[in-house]
């Protein structure tokens, strides 16, 4: 089954006539800057966590409402809604029914972190079995009070009733009791046929959306605590530099100041309001020593490839590549880069903390509350069992951003001040002090004998050094933990490995991947880690040897691709696409501008989600600008849970992959990073989103794979071999800026 989608900003505001934006301005003549407004959220009672236990999973009240836990969160991508149908498809649920908690850790099972597209595929699953299990529990309760055999009985709508007499019936309150199941997950429990869904693999609206579009979705910018203060926490520009003195004299004379925090090189305000501690951290008067200096930035390419490798890894062997590249007629070689680059989330991450009786409890924005508990009890000197991470929405992350730091801050400060306290980062911060992407390179060679035919494959990928274990705690370089000289390691990045293995099939290939044994700056995972870069780099040289053997670039990835999945996504967007063949660069000319498409596929991690992209671009051969116009994706990750939301992640992955493909990159100094606002770290703005359409490809009864970070990959590359079909120039290094842009049409003859 397939569904499309569309999206066209420019279009829909030219169709609807108009954009409406309302603000309440209740209360501005009397609210000063930085008071204290937003709201309260009260704490569940903790409850069992037991992985085998029904109950650690769902609960049902009197009036039959059913409340889903799980470890994982919704970072914005609606997981929260696409469980919920999960859960109320199992049990014949109205939405409305369903209330999820998500990534508490005293209420929720820890399922690790929310990473690697696993919401759906992981604890969708967990979820689904629990509640098959409920069902079948419901089911044989029903049956005892009602007299009547399982089969003769139906679920709807929060009651079991009679198959030919629904008025006779028992509500779900009823049926429990207490609420609690008492049950282990039966993994035998069978859940319903792909065939009687009817709230699975539809576009349900999300839940999310009426609050947020209201006003009174709470976020963790929002949270308020009785008596709570507010801190700044002052850090150095310059890497590596340590905290000499400080003076704060001039801070305790200005209102709302409370007191200033040291513990080590770590350095904090405190004041009874927002304003009043961003004013105190201003007055501060802080020496700090220099850094410990940054490679340059007009050199990381070179410096990268230099570094010491820690491991040396073969991600794939067929055959004897080194020899069959001696041996062709012709070699090819191409070496390719990607930018270090940053979340820059547009809010400023936040944390708000308390500690009470021996007891630090945490609210955060953190896609890994669980794992979170390990880093704060090192860091703040308390077991484990005596901390408690909930998570509330902030303003979104794909990987680590700021959000843990935040965190981190908070709980350090409430515990050295004894009770509640809100840490919210400044711009600054978000920008240029959250962890970045490490660097990356990749080298790929290849081999074509005398008839045309690639007979090697060769590649080399330099990543980041592999510092994570799956499906364990995670351990995390916090900045406090730094600062106050809790150990830990210098890197936190996982599984850059991934999709360096090319998806087609030649006559002999290897690949290894070389694991540096440090980065320049703190690294962590950034979307689509090392699947976005490696993938950049296969999709843009298969894409030269088609062209090195003249043969249509589309036509060539299908005569090497040997996955029936994977030909009918690369069919699918060539067709929405209007793909027409042919074997070289045939640009569309519009005055200055150059007109092109190209396009890539991938497999996610080679074992998951399928993607291809065709990208229809417009290069400015007078200045370098390239316009993204269009982009055609098809996309097949198994059985859909919500249609509309895997559109709106296929569309927003490919939104925010079109700017870091054509402008988003940190820039630095020898001391600092000076990517630290809007204006020194672009993003795309509004105008310049391209059209995109979506062709969804839906596999009831196959597993469900995830698919927010599968579309990221196959951009840059459909992006990059679009400009060569419009310029004839070969794009190796991500951002594509105007500047690279000219460089490389000054290599192609007019």
């Amino acid at each position: 089954m397939a569904m499309s989608f569309a999206s066209d900003r420019r279009r829909f505001l030219q169709r609807s006539g108009a954009l409406f934006v309302l603000f309440s301005l209740q209360g501005c003549g009397t609210t000063r800057p930085g008071a204290d407004t937003g709201a309260t959220l009260p704490l569940a009672p903790p409850k069992s966590v037991d992985k085998n236990a029904l109950d650690a999973y769902l609960a049902i009240g009197r009036d039959g409402r059913v409340t889903a836990y799980t470890g994982k969160v919704d970072l914005g991508t609606g997981t929260r809604t696409a469980l919920a149908q999960i859960v109320a498809e199992e049990l014949d649920l109205r939405m409305d029914q369903v209330d999820m908690v998500m990534g508490d850790t005293a209420t929720t099972v820890d399922q690790w972190l929310t990473a690697g597209s696993l919401t759906i595929s992981y604890a969708g699953v967990e979820l689904r079995k629990a509640a098959a299990t409920a069902r079948q529990a419901l089911l044989a309760a029903a049956s005892r009070r009602l007299g009547a055999p399982p089969e003769a009985l139906v679920l709807h709508a929060a009651r079991v009733a009679l198959r030919t007499d629904p008025a006779r019936g028992l509500g779900f309150g009823e049926l429990l009791g207490d609420g609690s199941f008492d049950l282990p997950v039966d993994p035998k429990a069978p859940p319903k046929p792909p065939a009687e869904y009817q709230l699975v693999g539809r576009a349900v609206p999300r839940v999310d959306i009426p609050a947020k579009v209201s006003g009174e979705f709470l976020y963790i910018h929002d949270l308020r605590l009785p008596g709570m203060l507010h801190a700044r926490v002052l850090r150095p520009d310059a890497l590596g530099a340590r905290l000499q003195s400080f003076d704060d004299s001039a801070a305790r004379r200005l209102p709302g100041f409370v007191r200033t925090v040291r513990r080590g090189d770590f350095l904090a305000v405190l004041a009874r309001d927002e304003w009043s501690a961003i004013r105190a951290m201003r007055a501060l008067r802080v020496d700090w020593t220099a850094g410990t200096g940054l490679p340059p930035q007009d050199d990381i390419d070179r410096y990268w490839r230099q570094r010491p490798v820690a491991k040396l890894e073969t991600t794939q062997q067929v055959g004897d590549a080194p020899a069959a590249l001696a041996a062709g007629a012709r070699r090819i070689a191409a070496r390719y880069a990607f930018a270090v680059q940053t979340h820059a989330a547009i809010g400023p991450s936040c944390a708000v903390a308390t500690l009470d009786q021996g007891r630090l409890v945490v609210w955060t924005a953190s896609q890994a509350s669980h794992s979170l508990q390990d880093e704060l009890a090192a860091l703040v000197h308390m077991p484990r069992a005596a901390i408690r991470v909930v998570y509330l929405d902030g303003a979104g992350c794909y990987g680590r951003n700021g959000h843990e730091d935040a965190a981190a801050d908070a709980a350090l400060i409430a515990t050295m001040v004894g009770g509640p306290v809100r840490v919210q980062w400044m711009r600054d911060d978000e920008t240029a002090r959250s962890p970045k992407s490490p660097p990356r390179a990749m080298d790929l060679e290849a081999s074509i004998d005398a008839q045309g035919r690639v007979l090697a494959w060769s590649g080399d990928f330099y990543i980041a050094q592999n510092h994570v274990a799956a499906f364990k705690p995670l351990d995390f370089p916090l900045l406090a933990a730094t600062e106050t000289g809790v150990p830990r390691p210098g890197v936190w990045v996982g599984f850059l490995q991934q999709n360096s293995a090319a998806p087609y099939r030649f006559p002999h290939m290897r690949v290894q991947t070389r694991h540096m044994a440090d980065t320049p700056f703190r690294a962590a995972h950034l979307r689509s880690p090392g699947r976005i870069e490696n993938s950049f780099a296969n999709e843009s040289f298969v894409d030269e040897l088609a062209h090195a053997v003249g043969e249509d670039p589309a036509n060539f990835r299908l005569r090497h691709l040997q996955d029936a999945r994977g030909e009918q996504v690369v069919r699918t967007a060539l067709r929405r696409a209007g793909w027409q063949h042919r074997a070289g660069p045939q640009p569309a000319r519009e005055g200055d501008w150059l007109h092109g498409r190209g396009m890539a596929y991938v497999r996610y991690n080679n074992t998951i989600t399928y993607v291809a992209a065709v990208a229809e671009v417009a290069v400015q051969r007078s200045t370098g600008a390239i316009r993204v116009e269009r982009i055609c994706i098809a996309h097949d990750c198994g059985q859909i849970v919500n249609s509309d939301g895997v559109a709106n992640q296929v569309e927003g992955g490919a939104l925010q992959t079109v700017s870091r493909t054509l402008m988003e990159q940190v820039h630095w100094d020898d001391q600092r990073v000076t990517s630290v606002d809007w204006a020194s770290y672009p993003i795309l703005r509004a105008p310049d989103a391209p059209r995109i359409e979506v062709d969804l490809i839906d596999r009831p009864g196959e597993p469900p794979w995830g698919a927010g970070e599968a579309t990221p990959t196959a951009i840059p590359a459909a992006i990059g071999n679009a400009v060569f079909d419009a310029t004839g120039a070969r794009l190796r290094a991500v951002p594509f800026t105007p500047e690279r842009v000219l460089a490389a049409l000054a290599t192609v003859p007019r």
